[in-house]
Parts: C-alpha cells; sequence; structure tokens
C-alpha cells in the first residue's frame, strides 16, 4: 500500500483548488471529533465579517527611507500607516479624476 503525502499548506497560500479540497478534509474530519452537522452550521465563522467593500490584497515596493516618513507621520496622527497610504492614495486619485 503506497504511502500518501500531505502538503502542510497554508489557506492564504493555497491555490482555489487546494482551498476546496481543504474545505472538505475539515468536513470529513468533524465527525470524528464528535460535532455534527446541526453543530457545525451554527458554528461561527472566525476572521473579519464578510462587507461588500472588501479590499484588495496587493504589493507595492516603496523606498525604506520613504516608508519610514510614512510611518513616522502616520504614528502623529495616531493611525496605523498603512491606512495612511490608503487614504493619501485616495485623496489623489479622486484629485486626478476631479
Amino acid at each position: 500500500m503506497a504511502r500518501r503525502r500531505f502538503r502542510i499548506i497554508s489557506a492564504r497560500k493555497a491555490s482555489r483548488k487546494e482551498r476546496q479540497s481543504l474545505r472538505r478534509i475539515v468536513v470529513l474530519i468533524f465527525p470524528i471529533f464528535g460535532v455534527n452537522d446541526s453543530e457545525l452550521r451554527r458554528a461561527r465563522r472566525v476572521g473579519r465579517p464578510k462587507t461588500g467593500n472588501a479590499k484588495q490584497l496587493i504589493a507595492i515596493r516603496i523606498a525604506p527611507r520613504l516608508l519610514t516618513q510614512l510611518r513616522r507621520l502616520a504614528a502623529k496622527q495616531s493611525k496605523p500607516y498603512k491606512r495612511l497610504i490608503h487614504e493619501m492614495l485616495e485623496r489623489a486619485a479622486t484629485k486626478q479624476v476631479a
């Protein structure tokens, strides 16, 4: 009998197909722990609630000196630096459109 290998993956790094198979595995594993279907349906979803205006994850490269300046500016305004960057980009984009 051949041994099956399982790859341990982060849900964030998993492909769509892998995430679907993970969901199926979770549904198959829960009965082992004594959780029935009604309890599974009543279970709360962990994490942020889904909203209609979810932000999209992107990656950008910023010079270290600029990032340091942005972090200092955000600290002075008592807000997270990513929120400050988002607000600055939003202001610049609406200014260009108007």
